[in-house]
């Protein structure tokens, strides 16, 4: 098999990333979120934006939801 060093391969480009986070911000402002606490959660891959929603929406405040469903750092929850 010859390489082909003109082939493209599909990467997120900077603008997908971007509209993403976008989205990501508007559901979880939608939900109630205050717009800071938003951007810092759609920015960060690890929450899981429908469990943070889903606190919310049964009244838990979105700090606490964020605190919550903080990822855990290091390798010791592994």
């Amino acid at each position: 098999m010859r390489h082909q060093p003109d082939m493209k391969v599909d990467t997120p480009t900077e603008g997908r990333r971007d509209d993403v986070f976008a989205w990501r911000r508007a559901q979880l402002v939608r939900a109630g979120f205050p717009q800071r606490l938003a951007a810092r959660a759609a920015h960060d891959g690890h929450y899981d934006l429908h469990r943070l929603i889903e606190l919310v929406e049964r009244g838990c405040p979105p700090a606490l939801a964020l605190r919550i469903l903080a990822p855990l750092e290091g390798d010791e929850a592994a």
